[in-house]
């Protein structure tokens, strides 16, 4: 049985580990092939006994599931595949008595084509005031047979979609995901309106998904490589927006973590003033290869943009989007780019394994927060789910290009001798699980002192014990080339060999946790980190 811990009553976000639920894949309670919020009920001791602090849950709304979920019909319903409100609810509160905070997503710069909204626009017809919440533009061309500007996707195809009356509707990724009009004020007092639902519900905080698209140039202007200021990132009108978020937040004492995509320090740095959003994600740091001068880099520069406006940095290895650690890792190239995903790329997972051991340390030891993905405390690697069981929109309006994000989604294993490993008693998950899933089951790594998951539980039980980690301040090292070597306070330090040799310890009293066993003469393999206590 987990032992609850008791949550911090002050600002807590600062310094927590936050577990990322995608709940299609989480666990799956009523045996229908698809994760729901019993099974995550059910599993809520498993996430204390890991010993982080809060979950973050990708959307749970009502939705067609064209893209995941985050193309949502009804914010204020959950999917009947995933359970009721009432269930939420139920979890919400299990889930404090437990220590464990909930995050839940939101989706604020589109909705689903099935939303009551869209489906009164297209009814409406052109000029009415339904049309208004969204972008709705006659097209270019002699008939308007062209689109109304050249804007390219987040996602591969076209941005533009035409409806039988003749007029084209704005969409960012898929054709049923049209973009919302943040000029209108019924489109902000909404959104207002259901996070105070979720925050009088208990959620103690948001994450805003695409938070630097909502606000589109008004003139819907083509778009200019390389010109500033963009045509639909990074609009200026978005500060007032989560100014007034942020006034709502402070009411419930909750917290928003963006994502914000922006190569600008600056800009990016305008989010997290004060009177906006507490913390955004820190995609620099996720999708930088494993190479020590480029970690170094990135770990500076990431301090360095929060230091201006005193906010806390987030780290993360991987999420739903991404490719898994371990295969990244394990692989020529370490980076993560969405540009260069591709089929049968060759991965050494064991190589790959050690290296995500020694980044979870890494990580961890960091000043500020850390998100987890479900399954990266399993060391699961990304599978390369067959062709016609793909369902992620990317591949398909990639021309079949794109592998697609479903091998980061696959469900997870949690009995190695159940049917699905466990996953449900019912039928098959909605995904298919590689054929050695079973050898990454919570059961059996649970038995292996050595495991990845004992890892990642003694790692966050030392983090949440041990004095020195969390927020605060940080020192670099002196240290042999390939080495990245850190001190935090009350003498913590932290060893990660990036070299292909192995490298020398400094003085130390304690060696606290190591990702993987030292030599025979003490030295530091190569790929591995350790926790030191000076």
């Amino acid at each position: 049985m987990a032992v609850p811990h008791s949550p911090r009553t002050d600002d807590w976000w600062r310094d927590a580990v936050i577990y990322q639920v995608y709940p299609r894949s989480f666990a799956d309670g009523d045996g229908d092939g698809t994760g729901d919020l019993a099974g995550v009920r059910a599993r809520l001791p498993y996430l204390a006994e890991l010993g982080v602090d809060a979950v973050w849950f990708t959307p749970w709304y009502a939705s067609p599931m064209v893209d995941g979920g985050y193309d949502v019909s009804d914010y204020r319903t959950i999917d009947p595949a995933f359970g009721t409100l009432a269930e939420a609810e139920k979890l919400i509160e299990e889930a404090a008595e437990l220590g464990i905070r909930i995050i839940v997503d939101i989706v604020p710069n589109h909705v689903s084509d099935r939303h009551p909204w869209f489906r009164a626009a297209l009814e409406a017809g052109p000029g009415s005031p339904e049309r208004e919440l969204f972008h709705f533009r006659p097209g270019r061309g002699e008939n308007g047979e062209l689109p109304p500007n050249d804007w390219p996707s987040q996602f591969s195809g076209p941005t533009w979609t035409r409806v039988p009356d003749g007029e084209w509707y704005l969409h960012l990724f898929t054709p049923e995901q049209p973009d919302l009009n943040w000029a209108h004020p019924a489109v902000r007092q909404e959104h207002e309106e259901i996070l105070r639902f979720w925050f009088q519900r208990g959620v103690a905080g948001v994450r805003i998904d695409s938070a630097a698209l909502l606000v589109k140039d008004p003139a819907l202007a083509d778009f200019e490589e390389g010109v500033d200021p963009h045509p639909y990132i990074d609009q200026d009108e978005l500060h007032d927006i989560y100014r007034s978020w942020r006034a709502i937040a402070d009411e419930y004492g909750a917290v928003f973590v963006g994502e914000v995509w922006l190569p600008d320090a600056e800009r990016f740095a305008r989010y997290l003033r004060p009177d906006e959003l507490h913390t955004a994600f820190n995609f620099n740091f996720l999708t930088c290869p494993w190479e020590p001068d480029r970690l170094r880099r990135a770990i500076d520069d990431t301090l360095a943009e929060h230091a201006p406006v005193g906010a806390p940095a987030t780290w993360v290895l991987c999420n739903h989007d991404v490719t898994r650690t371990v295969t990244r890792y394990g692989r020529a190239d370490t980076s993560f780019d969405f540009a260069t995903k591709a089929f049968g790329t060759p991965t050494d997972l064991r190589l790959g394994t050690r290296r995500a051991r020694a980044a979870a340390l890494l990580t961890l030891a960091l000043p500020g927060s850390v998100y987890l993905y479900q399954g990266e405390e399993l060391g699961l690697p990304e599978a390369e789910v067959p062709l016609d069981r793909i369902q992620d929109p990317m591949h398909f309006r990639s021309g079949g290009v794109d592998p697609g994000r479903d091998g980061c989604r696959i469900p997870l294993p949690w009995n190695q001798d159940a049917p699905w490993c466990g996953f449900g008693a019912g039928a098959e998950p909605w995904l298919p699980q590689p054929a050695d899933w079973a050898g990454y089951a919570v059961d059996r790594q649970s038995a292996e002192p050595e495991s990845m998951l004992r890892l990642y539980q003694e790692a966050l039980r030392m983090r949440r014990a041990v004095a020195g980690f969390g927020d605060g301040p940080m020192t670099w090292l002196p240290a042999d080339n390939g080495v990245l070597a850190f001190a935090r306070t009350h003498g913590l330090v932290c060893v990660v060999n990036l070299s292909g040799r192995p490298a020398g310890l400094p003085p130390h009293r304690t060696l606290l946790l190591a990702s993987g066993p030292l030599g025979a003469d003490g030295l530091l393999p190569p790929d591995t980190a350790v926790w030191l206590r000076t």
